[in-house]
């Protein structure tokens, strides 16, 4: 009998590591690093789609901060800012017809805040997201 037991736990932890393995999302660029993880932080605010540089701008809800978004910190590619890699979970609820959407962020930036200026940054994950027209 514990035989069975132990090959049914066995099948049972195989199948669950499968079926994690096919929901973890695997960037091209990650976000957060061991150089920057320190300066994350999560932030409530509005992700949208603008005309200009950098496409993807998250504004920190109840302030004037706009963060630019970008893939990460190794994303190197100039087209970047028009596109940039989000975590699955947010980029799921861009559309053509919606390009704004409100939630908690986990944002890490990629460079210092100065006065009066976009921060450049990147988005590691969201959550409590909710779309909005």
């Amino acid at each position: 009998m514990s035989r069975v037991l132990a090959w049914s736990v066995f099948v049972l932890l195989m199948l669950q590591s499968l079926s994690s393995g096919e929901n973890a999302t695997h960037r091209k660029f990650p976000c957060k690093t061991p150089t920057n993880a320190s300066s994350c932080y999560w932030t409530h605010g509005r992700l949208a789609v603008y005309n200009g540089t950098p496409a993807f701008r998250l504004w920190k809800t109840g302030t004037t901060r706009v963060l630019g978004i970008h893939s990460g910190p190794s994303a190197t590619d100039p087209l970047d800012n028009e596109d940039p890699e989000l975590p699955a979970n947010v980029r799921a609820w861009f559309t053509p017809s919606q390009d704004r959407i409100y939630g908690d962020f986990e944002v890490c930036p990629l460079e210092p805040v100065r006065p009066g200026r976009m921060q450049d940054a990147c988005i590691e994950s969201g959550k409590n997201i909710v779309a909005g027209k």
